[in-house]
Order: structure tokens, then C-alpha cells, then sequence
């Protein structure tokens, strides 16, 4: 299945960016840690130029925590942190707050020996659904931010003040016009980050069992008390998701639609386990 979803808000969101970073000292860039290398915007690349980076390894909790590892190590560069956390636990802003304030140690210096004491401001950019405004809600201690377990919630950008003299401005998640890699989109799709109305659930679910069967095999099937057998298809194993739970409709037939969303809210919502879409790229020295 070929993925193409770029609703019209983003060419203003991306547009809006580029004159918002000359406003900020720093950018907070929340990736989704099932697929942080996929949640990765190109177009945002030109956009942040040289400004000081924490990549947010974000619901930590739902990632395979060894992967995990590996892109914190990836993301860790020099000006960039990369911060693995649960955005919806209390308090987990507080290691964004540490980061920005290691990142610019040398700017708060300077401020302090002038006098200064003007707010440090970030921007927090993201695919849709990645937790950004999750994060900025658990920064605040309070819901300044609209959120929402579904792609475009936020449309329109907003300053948000949060303790420590650090403002910062919540951005629409934004795609990027055209997927070069039909793997990223499908990771994607597969995170919730593209709008599951534009898609086949059916097919978006025979694509992902193919790819749980080559990485994560033992974990889908023991969720659903399979038995793997080499030749079988996987529409075979869609079938019997439904036969396992009952999902017919009249005249005896599978719900084939109702399974395909089964299964994937069950990887959305960590039932299948802890998961990592996106392989390692690259070596990363220990």
C-alpha cells in the first residue's frame, strides 16, 4: 500500500517555522521511540539551521527499551541531547528543563554576568500525535495545551509559559509533502501519526502483522494464542485474529476491518509489547 497524506495546514505550519526560530534559543524535538528515525521531518532539517537540539525519545514506555538505547546514543551529538521519557508520568519535564539548561549553560551565563534575565524559548516541533502538547502540558503542571490521542490536534501555534523563566511555543505536528520511503510512511501509520481515516485499515494491518512476523514474532502471537507455520500468509493470521475473537458479521464472514483495527490499536495502546519500529542505521560506539 502506497501512503500519501499532507493536509493543507502544514504548508502554513512550515512556513510559520521558518520566521519562528529566529525567535527561540532552542528547539524541544519530540520524536515517537517506536520510530524516531521515521518521526524524522527532512523538511525540518533547513528550517532549525545550527540551533542548539533535545530530541525527545517520547512513550518509552510502549518502545523496546534496548533499541531505546541505541538512538539516544543515535541523537546524542554535539549541540543535540536526546532525553527518553513517558510524557504523561508527573514530573517527566523536569529532564527537558535539566537538558535546555546544560545546552545553554554558556547563554544563561552570559545573561547572568550582563544582568540579564530575559526568558530562555524553545520551540516544540513533531509528526502529528508524537505527545507534544502532552509534554508541554506536563511542563506546565497544568493543561495550557489541547490534546488529543489522534494526527492534527494542534493546528495553530501557541507561547506557553512554564516555571523557570522558559516559554514555549507549541507547533502543529507537520508531515512533509512526499514519502520517499514507503517503510517511514507505514511506520507512521502504523504510530498514529497519519490520519487513520485516509487509510486501508485492512491492508495497513497485513503490511504490519508481515512486519511484527519478521521482528516481533513471538509477542504477536502469543497475544492472540497463535502458532506460526512457515508458508502462512498473512491474511491467514488476520483470519484468525477474528476467529479468536469473534469478529463476523452476518452470513458467517470475518470482519476483516474490524480485526485490522484490533490489532492495531492493540500495538498503539502496548498490548503487544514493548516495540521498535525502526531498526538501527548505523554503528553507534559504546
Amino acid at each position: 500500500m502506497i501512503i500519501q497524506w499532507y493536509p493543507g495546514h502544514m504548508t502554513k505550519a512550515l512556513r510559520n517555522m521558518e520566521q519562528d526560530v529566529k525567535l527561540v534559543d532552542l528547539i524541544i524535538y519530540v520524536l515517537d521511540s517506536r520510530a524516531p528515525f521515521s518521526c524524522q521531518n527532512p523538511q525540518f532539517t533547513e528550517i532549525l539551521g545550527e540551533k542548539p537540539i533535545i530530541y525527545v525519545l517520547n512513550k518509552t514506555d510502549l518502545s523496546d527499551p534496548q533499541k531505546t538505547k541505541y538512538w539516544q546514543k543515535y541523537f546524542t551529538k554535539p549541540n543535540a541531547l536526546a532525553v527518553p521519557l513517558v510524557s504523561t508520568m508527573t514530573n517527566a519535564g523536569k529532564a527537558i528543563v535539566d537538558a535546555m539548561n546544560v545546552l545553554l549553560q554558556k547563554k544563561l551565563e552570559r545573561n547572568k554576568q550582563k544582568g540579564i534575565t530575559m526568558p530562555l524559548r524553545a520551540m516544540v516541533i513533531g509528526v502529528p500525535n508524537c505527545g507534544k502538547s502532552t509534554l508541554i502540558n506536563n511542563l506546565c503542571g497544568k493543561y495550557k495545551a489541547i490534546t488529543g490521542n489522534r494526527p492534527s490536534v494542534t493546528r495553530n501555534t501557541q507561547w506557553v509559559k512554564i516555571a523557570g523563566n522558559i516559554e514555549l511555543l507549541d507547533t502543529p505536528g507537520t508531515l512533509w509533502p512526499s514519502f520517499e520511503d514507503n517503510e517511514i510512511a507505514h511506520n507512521l501509520a502504523y504510530i498514529n501519526a497519519i490520519k487513520d481515516e485516509v487509510l486501508d485499515a485492512s491492508e495497513l494491518a497485513l503490511d504490519f502483522i508481515k512486519k511484527m512476523l519478521e521482528t516481533y514474532p513471538q509477542q504477536f502471537l502469543d497475544r492472540y494464542s497463535l502458532t506460526f507455520e512457515q508458508d502462512k500468509q498473512p491474511v491467514e493470521y488476520l483470519a484468525e485474529v477474528c476467529e479468536v475473537r469473534k469478529f463476523v458479521v452476518r452470513g458467517g464472514e470475518y470482519d476483516w476491518e474490524r480485526g485490522a483495527k484490533a490489532i492495531l490499536d492493540d500495538f498503539r495502546k502496548g498490548r503487544l509489547g514493548a516495540i521498535t519500529l525502526d531498526e538501527p542505521k548505523e554503528v553507534v560506539s559504546e
